[in-house]
């Protein structure tokens, strides 16, 4: 008789790398506060209203006493932090993934999350259907339901899936602070000018930005976990 060697034990799956890990964690804390938020809109839960409340209705007065910086704030959220401009920022930067480096995945990732995020904020903004303020005296409008913000999530997401394709490259230190200090300004800025309008409420601008977030955390994992990680851009082209 013979006897046939045993075969060799098949060698463990490899550990997710410690920053997908750290991701995975990002995105469970970031979903469970939006989570949270979501249930407290919806349910109308007092103490939020209030706060909403008071902030709203103290942004409004100044809104209708500064015409300067309120005429500013709806250049800046009409034409500058417009979610239409940010989608077409994104889709340039896909353009330009697939022209200098060819990388068709990741630029049909990119253009891919894009649509995801704002199809899945229409659709919650529809389940919700939560009322945006009303003024006697309005200085902008806003059409569709009120939560979560999507000039916020749409800034969120676009700036977060950008700098996360800029830190992959490598870049310098100058440019890196830049763009960081860009995208900050952009998310923050962009919430601020929609409570100054009269057109969400502060806790829908919170909710933007942390569904947008959690929209970019899940998109990294998406893009890196198949490949355990090892994903890198393709070097650019010469000539």
């Amino acid at each position: 008789m013979h006897h046939h060697p045993a075969a060799p034990p098949s060698p463990p799956a490899p550990e997710p790398p410690a920053s997908l890990r750290r991701t995975a964690r990002l995105a469970a804390v970031l979903g469970a506060c939006f989570l949270v938020l979501l249930v407290l809109v919806a349910l109308r839960w007092q103490p939020l209203v209030a706060v909403d409340g008071d902030i709203s209705r103290a942004t409004h007065r100044w809104a209708v006493r500064d015409d300067g910086v309120t005429h500013l704030s709806r250049v800046l959220t009409d034409w500058v932090w417009d979610p239409v401009t940010m989608r077409l920022l994104c889709a340039a930067v896909a353009v330009w993934l697939v022209w200098r480096r060819a990388a068709w995945w990741t630029a049909l990732w990119l253009a891919v999350t894009c649509a995801v995020a704002t199809g899945v904020q229409q659709a919650v903004k529809a389940v919700v259907g939560r009322p945006r303020p009303v003024w006697p005296d309005p200085v902008d409008s806003a059409h569709y339901a009120a939560f979560p913000s999507g000039h916020a999530l749409t800034a969120t997401v676009v700036c977060g899936l950008l700098l996360w394709l800029l830190h992959r490259c490598g870049p310098g230190r100058v440019l890196w602070r830049t763009a960081v200090a860009a995208a900050l300004v952009s998310v923050v800025g962009v919430g601020v000018t929609r409570v100054w309008l009269g057109v969400h409420w502060p806790s829908d601008v919170l909710g933007g930005w942390l569904f947008g977030a959690l929209l970019v955390a899940v998109a990294v994992l998406v893009y890196e976990w198949p490949r355990n990680g090892r994903v890198r851009l393709p070097a650019r082209r010469r000539g």
